[in-house]
């Protein structure tokens, strides 16, 4: 039986294995890269892949995720194209894969039968980063009955108490953000306290950080005190450096060399 995306990354805790995810907009750098590319971060050592739905205004996003946002939209990207994407992925690989985006897409899509299409394509997961708990909970019966696992966020200013509400409405892991304002800003040495008071309420799912990691001694760093780290704006200016899945696996391996090291 092919495992939940919830129980491979508490596997990966209970070996003691930190969990490394990639952040890769879909149709960046190009439409055809993608799948390669996808490839390349499970051979590297990924053990997620978050793949990002671009949309034209990514508030929680900083200027390089933006930027790719914009190339892929320009590229021709739209969502029918990734679920498309995924299947094809899904003939190559089993990494799980996440779809991180905004509502406004899904909804252009139709809510009705997005979820189901998304699950039938490979789909695991879902980031829906703006969506506050309560207006998530109206959407987690439909995700649910999908099969599909429903990531939430929590912040540095997040109460406790809210911290433990997000804990048991996720359903894959907790994605913990480590600093306020966007993704791709450098992590200040306050990001670590951050990070472990919001640890102190999850026990229920494995968690994950994110927003600034983008060296593997920061992955270190913040592996330390969490189940995983998530990297995302670091590998869109690695693309931009070198696009070549070649490229991609190495650098990739970096982090995970990095992250066994614990």
């Amino acid at each position: 039986m092919t495992m939940t995306l919830h129980e491979r990354l508490s596997s990966n805790t209970s070996k003691g294995r930190r969990s490394l995810a990639m952040f890769l907009t879909a149709g960046y750098p190009t439409l055809d890269a993608t799948a390669d590319l996808v490839c390349a971060l499970e051979d590297g050592g990924a053990d997620l892949v978050e793949i990002g739905v671009p949309f034209s205004d990514p508030l929680a996003d900083g200027p390089v995720i933006q930027k790719a946002s914009g190339t892929a939209i320009a590229n021709g990207v739209t969502l029918p194209w990734i679920l498309t994407l995924v299947s094809q992925i899904r003939r190559r690989s089993g990494v799980p894969l996440v779809l991180m985006g905004y509502l406004n897409p899904i909804m252009r899509y139709g809510i009705g039968t997005f979820f189901g299409d998304a699950a039938a394509a490979g789909v695991d997961g879902l980031i829906l980063p703006e969506l506050p708990l309560e207006e998530w909970r109206s959407y987690a019966p439909a995700v649910s009955a999908a099969g599909l696992a429903g990531i939430l966020l929590a912040t540095p200013t997040t109460p406790p108490a809210r911290v433990r509400e997000i804990d048991a409405a996720s359903s894959g892991f907790v994605y913990c953000v480590s600093t306020t304002g966007v993704t791709g800003g450098a992590v200040a040495g306050a990001a670590l306290d951050n990070v472990r008071a919001v640890r102190a309420h999850i026990t229920r799912n494995p968690m994950l950080v994110g927003f600034g990691i983008s060296r593997p001694d920061d992955a270190m760093t913040f592996a330390r005190e969490t189940d995983g780290v998530i990297v995302g704006s670091a590998l869109l200016r690695q693309l931009e450096h070198d696009p070549s899945p070649g490229g991609t696996r190495v650098w990739t391996a970096a982090f995970r060399r990095a992250l066994d090291t614990l």
